[in-house]
Protein backbone atom coordinates (compact mmCIF):
# COMPACT_ATOMS: atom_id res chain seq x y z
CA UNK A 1 0.00 0.00 0.00
CA UNK A 2 1.43 3.37 -1.04
CA UNK A 3 1.24 5.87 1.79
CA UNK A 4 1.92 9.48 0.82
CA UNK A 5 3.71 11.90 3.12
CA UNK A 6 0.54 13.78 4.05
CA UNK A 7 -1.35 10.54 4.73
CA UNK A 8 1.49 9.33 6.95
CA UNK A 9 1.45 12.63 8.86
CA UNK A 10 -2.33 12.33 9.31
CA UNK A 11 -1.95 8.73 10.52
CA UNK A 12 0.70 9.75 13.04
CA UNK A 13 -1.53 12.59 14.21
CA UNK A 14 -4.64 10.45 14.65
CA UNK A 15 -2.74 7.71 16.49
CA UNK A 16 -1.15 10.25 18.83
CA UNK A 17 -4.52 11.96 19.32
CA UNK A 18 -6.28 8.71 20.22
CA UNK A 19 -3.45 7.88 22.60
CA UNK A 20 -3.97 11.12 24.55
CA UNK A 21 -7.26 9.75 25.87
CA UNK A 22 -7.14 8.43 29.43
CA UNK A 23 -7.34 4.63 29.48
CA UNK A 24 -9.55 4.68 32.57
CA UNK A 25 -11.08 7.12 35.05
CA UNK A 26 -7.90 7.16 37.16
CA UNK A 27 -5.55 8.07 34.28
CA UNK A 28 -4.75 11.64 33.31
CA UNK A 29 -5.97 13.09 30.03
CA UNK A 30 -3.13 13.76 27.59
CA UNK A 31 -4.96 16.92 26.53
CA UNK A 32 -5.75 18.45 29.93
CA UNK A 33 -5.97 22.05 28.76
CA UNK A 34 -5.78 24.43 25.80
CA UNK A 35 -2.00 24.79 26.16
CA UNK A 36 -1.54 21.02 25.84
CA UNK A 37 -3.72 21.12 22.75
CA UNK A 38 -1.55 23.92 21.32
CA UNK A 39 1.57 21.83 22.00
CA UNK A 40 -0.07 18.88 20.23
CA UNK A 41 -0.93 21.06 17.21
CA UNK A 42 2.63 22.45 17.00
CA UNK A 43 4.17 19.03 17.50
CA UNK A 44 2.19 17.64 14.59
CA UNK A 45 2.61 20.72 12.40
CA UNK A 46 -1.15 21.03 11.93
CA UNK A 47 -1.56 23.90 9.47
CA UNK A 48 -4.17 26.65 9.25
CA UNK A 49 -4.97 26.69 12.97
CA UNK A 50 -5.95 29.94 14.60
CA UNK A 51 -6.15 30.83 18.28
CA UNK A 52 -7.32 27.82 20.27
CA UNK A 53 -10.00 27.94 22.95
CA UNK A 54 -11.81 25.74 25.46
CA UNK A 55 -14.39 25.12 22.73
CA UNK A 56 -11.63 23.69 20.50
CA UNK A 57 -10.39 21.49 23.33
CA UNK A 58 -13.87 20.09 23.96
CA UNK A 59 -14.52 19.52 20.24
CA UNK A 60 -11.15 17.80 19.71
CA UNK A 61 -11.81 15.49 22.66
CA UNK A 62 -15.14 14.51 21.09
CA UNK A 63 -13.47 13.83 17.74
CA UNK A 64 -10.79 11.85 19.58
CA UNK A 65 -13.52 9.59 20.98
CA UNK A 66 -14.93 9.06 17.51
CA UNK A 67 -11.47 8.11 16.21
CA UNK A 68 -11.07 5.66 19.10
CA UNK A 69 -14.27 3.92 17.99
CA UNK A 70 -12.80 3.51 14.49
CA UNK A 71 -9.73 1.76 15.93
CA UNK A 72 -12.10 -0.52 17.88
CA UNK A 73 -14.35 -1.27 14.89
CA UNK A 74 -14.82 -5.03 14.46
CA UNK A 75 -14.73 -4.95 10.67
CA UNK A 76 -14.36 -2.74 7.60
CA UNK A 77 -18.10 -2.09 7.27
CA UNK A 78 -18.31 -0.76 10.82
CA UNK A 79 -15.14 1.31 10.37
CA UNK A 80 -16.46 2.71 7.07
CA UNK A 81 -19.71 3.79 8.68
CA UNK A 82 -17.89 5.57 11.49
CA UNK A 83 -15.47 7.25 9.08
CA UNK A 84 -18.32 8.35 6.78
CA UNK A 85 -20.13 9.99 9.70
CA UNK A 86 -16.95 11.67 10.91
CA UNK A 87 -15.84 13.18 7.60
CA UNK A 88 -19.38 14.19 6.62
CA UNK A 89 -19.85 16.06 9.91
CA UNK A 90 -16.54 17.85 9.28
CA UNK A 91 -17.77 19.31 6.00
CA UNK A 92 -14.99 17.70 3.98
CA UNK A 93 -13.77 19.93 1.15
CA UNK A 94 -10.85 18.40 -0.78
CA UNK A 95 -8.38 20.91 -2.22
CA UNK A 96 -4.83 20.79 -3.55
CA UNK A 97 -2.15 22.77 -1.74
CA UNK A 98 1.65 23.10 -1.70
CA UNK A 99 2.26 25.13 1.46
CA UNK A 100 5.29 25.35 3.74
CA UNK A 101 7.73 23.81 1.27
CA UNK A 102 5.76 20.59 0.76
CA UNK A 103 4.92 19.37 -2.74
CA UNK A 104 1.32 19.19 -3.90
CA UNK A 105 -0.95 17.29 -1.56
CA UNK A 106 -4.63 17.22 -0.65
CA UNK A 107 -6.21 18.86 2.36
CA UNK A 108 -9.71 17.64 3.10
CA UNK A 109 -10.77 20.31 5.58
CA UNK A 110 -12.58 23.44 4.47
CA UNK A 111 -10.70 26.76 4.65
CA UNK A 112 -11.32 28.30 8.06
CA UNK A 113 -12.45 24.97 9.57
CA UNK A 114 -12.23 24.46 13.30
CA UNK A 115 -9.34 22.34 14.57
CA UNK A 116 -11.73 19.46 15.33
CA UNK A 117 -13.17 19.54 11.78
CA UNK A 118 -9.66 19.86 10.35
CA UNK A 119 -8.53 16.73 12.21
CA UNK A 120 -11.75 14.86 11.47
CA UNK A 121 -11.47 15.54 7.74
CA UNK A 122 -7.74 14.96 7.15
CA UNK A 123 -7.24 12.13 9.62
CA UNK A 124 -10.59 10.57 8.76
CA UNK A 125 -9.63 10.44 5.10
CA UNK A 126 -6.25 8.88 5.96
CA UNK A 127 -8.11 6.11 7.80
CA UNK A 128 -10.56 5.83 4.89
CA UNK A 129 -7.68 4.98 2.56
CA UNK A 130 -6.94 1.93 4.71
CA UNK A 131 -10.53 0.73 4.54
CA UNK A 132 -10.63 1.27 0.76
CA UNK A 133 -7.39 -0.70 0.36
CA UNK A 134 -8.82 -3.59 2.39
CA UNK A 135 -6.35 -2.87 5.19
CA UNK A 136 -8.69 -1.88 8.04
CA UNK A 137 -7.20 -4.62 10.24
CA UNK A 138 -3.97 -2.58 10.31
CA UNK A 139 -5.72 -0.07 12.60
CA UNK A 140 -5.00 -1.76 15.90
CA UNK A 141 -4.71 -1.57 19.65
CA UNK A 142 -1.66 -2.88 21.50
CA UNK A 143 -2.08 -6.48 22.63
CA UNK A 144 -0.11 -6.02 25.85
CA UNK A 145 -2.55 -6.63 28.73
CA UNK A 146 -1.66 -3.38 30.49
CA UNK A 147 -1.63 -1.24 27.33
CA UNK A 148 -4.36 -0.44 24.83
CA UNK A 149 -2.55 2.26 22.83
CA UNK A 150 -3.61 2.67 19.20
CA UNK A 151 -1.19 2.15 16.33
CA UNK A 152 -1.19 1.52 12.60
CA UNK A 153 0.50 -1.75 11.65
CA UNK A 154 2.68 -0.88 8.67
CA UNK A 155 4.64 -4.14 8.79
CA UNK A 156 4.88 -6.01 5.51
CA UNK A 157 2.99 -9.08 6.76
CA UNK A 158 0.53 -7.36 9.13
CA UNK A 159 2.14 -9.07 12.12
CA UNK A 160 2.77 -6.19 14.53
CA UNK A 161 1.08 -6.83 17.87
CA UNK A 162 2.41 -4.10 20.15
CA UNK A 163 2.47 -0.32 20.01
CA UNK A 164 6.20 -0.48 20.69
CA UNK A 165 8.22 -3.68 20.55
CA UNK A 166 10.94 -2.17 22.77
CA UNK A 167 8.56 -1.54 25.64
CA UNK A 168 5.31 -3.54 25.49
CA UNK A 169 6.63 -6.38 23.34
CA UNK A 170 9.88 -6.74 25.27
CA UNK A 171 8.11 -6.54 28.64
CA UNK A 172 5.81 -9.44 27.66
CA UNK A 173 8.67 -11.51 26.27
CA UNK A 174 10.68 -11.04 29.48
CA UNK A 175 7.63 -11.96 31.60
CA UNK A 176 7.05 -15.11 29.53
CA UNK A 177 10.73 -16.05 29.83
CA UNK A 178 10.67 -15.59 33.60
CA UNK A 179 7.48 -17.65 33.89
CA UNK A 180 9.03 -20.48 31.83
CA UNK A 181 12.22 -20.33 33.88
CA UNK A 182 10.30 -20.37 37.17
CA UNK A 183 8.24 -23.32 35.94
CA UNK A 184 11.34 -25.28 34.90
CA UNK A 185 13.04 -24.53 38.24
CA UNK A 186 10.03 -25.75 40.23
CA UNK A 187 9.75 -28.87 38.05
CA UNK A 188 13.46 -29.65 38.41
Amino acid sequence: MLITHDTRCALDTVVDLVNTAPEDDAAADGLPDVEALAVFVRGHAVSDVGVLSEFDLSAVRKVRGRFARIFAAPDARAAAGLINELVAAAGTTPRLTDHDGYDWHVHYFAPGASLADHLAADCGMALAFFVVAGEQERLRRCEAPDCRRAFVDLSRNRSRRYCDSRTCGNRLHVAAYRARRKESESAG
